[in-house]
């Protein structure tokens, strides 16, 4: 009973001074290239950055897990969507969709519950709920675009306006530009001999 206990212990032990390796990015050194660099375009790779965020999201439902299976994953995810494949974001838009309309009929029920006791709490419910349906109602549009693109259409101008005519006047001298002549209405025009001139009754 005594050695059960001590191989127990010495078990127990070994487990807590055995370093934990999920934190740690397992890579292999690339031929012609310093660790340092290598560090740099890991820390800057959206993989790998996107991979330890959602990784550290997701342990509060599925534990912990692994940096090193989780850059895996998500440069698997991003080799497919740049080849082409966006089965998985089609999936993952229309998961979302279905969760957001749950978010929207759990705050509506909330709502109505609170409806007439409590006003303050049905105000707030009924905006989380719309802001739900409204997040929900985009990513639906989003998924759509995705799965039926809008074709490009292309309209040709046609210019229906009438005649037109721009006068920016003429260059003068030496590149100066003067003013455009002044067109003469004789209909409208007064008499131009004199102050005093008089009509022509003859």
């Amino acid at each position: 009973m005594t050695n059960k206990k001590f191989k127990t212990g010495a078990a127990t032990k070994a487990a807590q001074t055995e370093p934990d390796k999920s934190n740690v990015l397992q890579v292999t050194l690339k031929k012609g290239q310093t660790m340092e660099h290598q560090l740099a375009e890991l820390g800057l790779s959206p993989c790998a950055l996107n991979a330890h965020t959602a990784a550290m999201f997701a342990q509060g439902a599925f534990g912990k897990i692994g940096v090193s299976e989780a850059f895996a994953v998500m440069l698997d995810k991003a080799t497919r969507t740049e080849a082409g494949d966006l089965s998985e974001l089609e999936a993952t838009l229309t998961a979302q969709a279905a969760t957001l309309d749950a978010v929207f009929n759990e705050m509506a029920r909330r709502a109505a519950l609170n409806m007439g006791q409590h006003l303050d709490a049905t105000e707030k419910y009924m905006r989380l709920a719309l802001k739900a349906q409204g997040q929900c109602r985009a990513t639906a549009e989003t998924l759509a675009e995705i799965k039926f693109p809008r074709s490009a259409t292309f309209i040709k101008q046609a210019n229906i306006a009438g005649q037109q005519q721009v006068n920016n006047g003429q260059a003068g001298i030496e590149g100066h530009r003067i003013a455009p002549e002044k067109t003469i209405n004789p209909t409208n025009e007064l008499l131009t001999k004199g102050i005093h001139a008089t009509l022509d009754t003859a």
